[in-house]
């Protein structure tokens, strides 16, 4: 058996921690300083988590090994399984051109370019968030404001500032997901925590972005249809990760936001012209104004329709437990570890959820949906093929950092790491959201960044008697809102609308918003650790 020690260096908690530190030191060096590529970073970073946990921590090479291996296999399942199914789906709506329906759906809804920012860049955001994540709702979205006559500029940050509140519940809970795998805590649990920070953020940003589209008269004149698409997210977000289920949160979420924004009488109304007129400074494409058979229309939005149906009919307690019979649990070959305490960690067992987890309920609706299109079988296995080619990189990146984050998990790293920070006592409650901002704005992914510092946020609050739940809901929370300022994010906006190395521009013009509402998060993480706001915890 392998017990960690938290001060194995020259018996110092602090000179432990930062050697403990390298791996994620370097990882945030090569991704933010040199520029390189994030699954090179990542496997960089996982050679120097193996070399700590061998030669400072003592841990056996072959239980080292052990536990990057078992990260990697999370990463691909049921992690990477859920991305590969969600990201198939959009796909082959694609393929078939109903995608472009739907965007034509969404552009129909209204011609004023305040409310055609809330529909497409706030709501149809969140559910390509919910479905694909890693950059795709800003991709698209900002195509989408372009193909409106958005200027460029204006398109790209509007994409930006709104791909924020659904991250941490994007690509169908991954990051939650991940979250609870690498801390230890119950996915219900650190789910519903997240779910009562973020709506938060949901009452802001469509404010936030009429004023970048038109400014105060922006604000002026569509607060009301911002403040109920924003309300409505926020309520959905967080009955569907509270007492539905954390993957459905980002899908409802958008829905019931875009159908109380089309229920104001405001949003329905035509757009002044001279609003228009200093609004869209672009070309408006005139692809816009074909006229789609109803039947069409709906066939567009039936994927949508079946991924919420499926996860509903598999909430429902007899169905639940049905699925979960089919969960394998093993004992974790070449792994025997144990805390400082000398109980045994949650890593020497491993389980697999075949059926229950969220990747396979939606590639039952993948399935559905090729149905419903009419994708024949071949083109739908093509397609899922073609899917596992264009992540190949994010799959390597994935789970290289999974890798990296069980070593130092199960090598004790992130233990001593934890204790050591924990020193900052009551102030951890604020530079709690500020670690998982600075994780994703290096990694740009809030996957990526709850992977990486889940665990230490974990341990840092019970050795300093906060909330586990609450810093590893911070984490994620303060995450998203790195996600607008990450060099990927940046890169990904640019090359969408033309803007081709001009990222330093857009940089400037997100990062005082990113940075205002990270304090805001901030103070909420510490007005829920106290009585203030603790009421609000579950």
């Amino acid at each position: 058996m392998y017990v960690q020690e938290l001060e194995p260096v020259a018996g110092s908690l602090g000179l432990s921690a930062l050697v403990a530190g390298l791996p994620l030191v370097i990882v945030l060096v090569l991704l933010g300083g040199v520029r390189m590529k994030a699954h090179l970073a990542g496997l960089t970073g996982l050679l120097a988590a193996v070399l700590v946990a061998w030669l400072a921590y003592g841990m056996p090479l072959d239980q080292t090994a052990s536990s990057a291996v078992q990260g990697a296999l999370f990463g691909i399942f049921p992690i990477l399984w859920i991305v590969v199914n969600a990201l198939w789906v959009y796909r082959m709506t694609v393929r078939t051109r109903h995608f472009d329906i739907l965007r034509r759906s969404f552009g129909r809804l209204s011609d004023d370019p305040r409310i055609q920012a809330l529909v497409v860049a706030f709501c149809f955001g969140a559910l390509l968030e919910a479905l694909a994540g890693f950059g795709a709702p800003v991709a698209i979205c900002s195509v989408m404001l372009v193909a409106l006559g958005f200027d460029p500029v204006r398109a790209a940050v509007v994409a930006l500032v709104a791909n924020t509140a659904p991250v941490a519940f994007g690509a169908m809970g991954t990051p939650v997901v991940t979250l609870a795998q690498v801390t230890g805590l119950p996915l219900d649990d650190v789910a519903s925590v997240v779910g009562r920070q973020t709506p938060l953020l949901a009452l802001v940003v469509p404010l936030l972005l009429v004023w970048l589209v038109d400014g105060r008269r922006g604000l002026r004149e569509t607060w009301v249809p911002a403040m109920a698409c924003g309300v409505a997210f926020a309520v959905a977000q967080f009955v569907a990760s509270n007492y539905i289920s954390a993957q459905l949160a980002d899908i409802g979420a958008a829905l019931l936001g875009a159908a109380a924004l089309v229920a104001v009488p405001q949003a329905r109304r035509p757009a002044a012209e001279p609003v228009r007129a200093s609004v869209l400074t672009g070309v408006r494409s005139e692809e816009l104004d074909e006229r789609d058979p109803r039947r069409e229309v709906v066939r567009a939005y039936a994927p949508y329709a079946l991924i919420v149906a499926i996860f509903s009919v598999a909430q429902i307690p007899a169905v639940k437990d049905w699925l979960a019979k089919a969960t394998r649990t093993y004992d974790w070959p070449f792994l025997d570890v144990a805390d400082p305490e000398g109980d045994p960690v949650g890593g020497n067992v491993f389980s697999l959820p075949i059926v229950s987890t969220g990747g396979t309920l939606v590639l039952l609706a993948g399935l559905a949906t090729a149905v419903v299109l009419g994708v024949h079988a071949r083109v739908a296995v093509e397609e899922w093929l073609a899917t596992v080619r264009e992540l190949r990189f994010a799959i390597l990146t994935v789970t290289s950092v999974l890798a990296l984050a069980y070593v130092m998990n199960l090598s004790g790293q992130a233990a001593t790491i934890g204790h050591f920070v924990a020193a900052a006592g009551a102030g951890l409650a604020f530079l709690s959201p500020v670690l998982g901002w600075f994780g994703v704005a290096v990694s740009g992914s809030d996957t990526s960044a709850n992977a990486l510092f889940g665990a230490l946020q974990v341990t840092a609050a019970r050795e300093s008697g906060l909330s586990p739940e609450l810093l590893a809901a911070a984490n994620s929370s303060g995450g998203v809102l790195g996600k607008m300022i990450s060099p990927q994010n940046l890169t990904i906006a640019c090359a969408a609308v033309g803007l081709a190395g001009r990222e330093g521009d857009l940089l400037r013009k997100v990062l005082p918003w990113s940075l205002g509402l990270l304090l805001v998060m901030c103070l909420i993480v510490v007005g829920q650790s106290t009585p203030v706001l603790g009421w609000m915890l579950p």
